[in-house]
């Protein structure tokens, strides 16, 4: 007995909407992260922004076409956890960032969800409301899977994934295949045909992890040579010097050959440590480099 189309495109769904659950929550490592460095340098705001629009804008086509309660359910769920992110975003952000991040929550999420709201609302009409919309929301839609790739610079100049959400990209590429099932069953190419590119781009994400997925490179330390080591040379030295001063004072009056020869091989004993501290911090320099 065959299933009803309807059937699996709501089964189809409901599994898209339990993934698309777990997309949402895929960046909650990246923020435990930044709560721990109390900093959000080094990351980015534009991802969520983007994801808060496309959620704005999946719910309102959700209304307008009707019968569409399991894309109005995760988007509101959607909806609210993007507005938790990027406020925890600013909270930690850099002044430049914080500042950024509120241009673009306004230019994006308010000036350009009004004027699509306004345009489709009052100029659109009918099925012609629906199908325009639909073209936004696709664009959009694509505009979430490629985010994630602004930090492709990043990875591949530091040549470390610690930027590289690949929880996020594991879970877009498994949601990206449940909803282009869904899109296809209900013949909704709006929602169907952005998910083939968002497969494409999951998987191309997930493979620059696994190329980069290596730590960067670790700052190590000579052998035998460390910080305090060196300051206790340096304190040495200083000793040295003193000894140094009252050996130069004792030069303005006559010395005897005995004297004179003592002063010399204080004098090449603490030229020889003073190349040796050198030496011993150029190697630690270059070793930290």
């Amino acid at each position: 007995m065959a299933i009803p189309p309807n059937v699996l495109a709501n089964v189809f769904g409901i599994l898209g909407d339990i993934i698309s659950f777990f997309v949402c929550l895929a960046p909650i490592p990246t923020f435990v992260r930044i709560h721990k460095r109390k900093s959000s340098e080094g990351y980015q705001s534009i991802p969520y922004v983007i994801a808060l629009f496309s959620a704005m804008l999946w719910i309102y086509y959700a209304m307008i076409r009707k019968n569409a309660m399991i894309l109005i359910t995760i988007n509101t769920f959607s909806f609210v956890i993007q507005i938790f992110y990027i406020s925890f975003y600013l909270f930690y952000a850099p002044k430049k960032e914080k500042t950024l991040t509120v241009k673009l929550v306004l230019f994006v999420d308010v000036f350009a969800f009004g004027l699509i709201f306004f345009l489709t609302y009052f100029l659109v009409h009918g099925n012609k409301r629906i199908q325009v919309l639909g073209y936004i929301c696709m664009v959009f839609a694509l505009c979430v899977f490629v985010a994630p790739l602004g930090i492709i610079r990043k990875v591949i100049k530091t040549k470390s994934a610690e930027f590289m959400p690949f929880g996020l990209s594991f879970f877009l590429t498994l949601s990206a295949v449940m909803w282009f099932f869904y899109g296809l069953l209900q013949k909704d190419m709006n929602v169907a045909l952005p998910n083939v590119l968002g497969f494409v781009f999951g998987v191309l994400q997930m493979v620059l992890y696994l190329i980069y997925k290596k730590p960067g490179t670790k700052v190590l330390e000579a052998p035998g040579i460390k910080l305090q080591d060196i300051s206790e040379h340096v304190v040495d030295v200083v000793r040295l010097s003193s000894m140094v001063c009252s050996s130069q004072m004792r030069t303005l009056v006559p010395q005897d050959s005995a004297d004179m020869e003592a002063t010399i091989d204080i004098a090449e004993k603490i030229k020889g440590d003073i190349e040796k501290i050198k030496d011993d911090k150029e190697v630690f320099l270059i070793s930290k480099n």
